[in-house]
């Protein structure tokens, strides 16, 4: 079953207010982002942070089973645990 997340967040280029969407479809994640509602979607590399905000949302989303399982949520908390640690810029 496809799983689809959509928010928003600024283009770090522009400063616009851009959408972004990850959608689950045959087993593969795949993120997407638009500036304006009737553009094409263009392919993006995720961030942490936008792997962070797919599990959230995943976990709020699963409390109401819209057809995410537990395979979905522990694949995403594997991806952020594999994610390279952040070092402290005071360091």
């Amino acid at each position: 079953m496809p799983v689809e997340i959509q928010w928003h967040d600024l283009d770090p280029e522009t400063g616009e207010r851009r959408r972004l969407r990850a959608e689950k479809f045959a087993g593969q994640w795949r993120f997407r982002w638009r500036l304006r509602r009737y553009e094409r979607w263009n392919v993006l590399e995720p961030t942490r942070e936008m792997w962070e905000h797919v599990l959230d949302s995943l976990k709020r989303r699963y409390r109401r089973r819209e057809g995410v399982t537990d395979a979905d949520v522990a694949y995403v908390e594997r991806i952020l645990a594999a994610w390279p640690a952040v070092r402290d810029e005071e360091e």
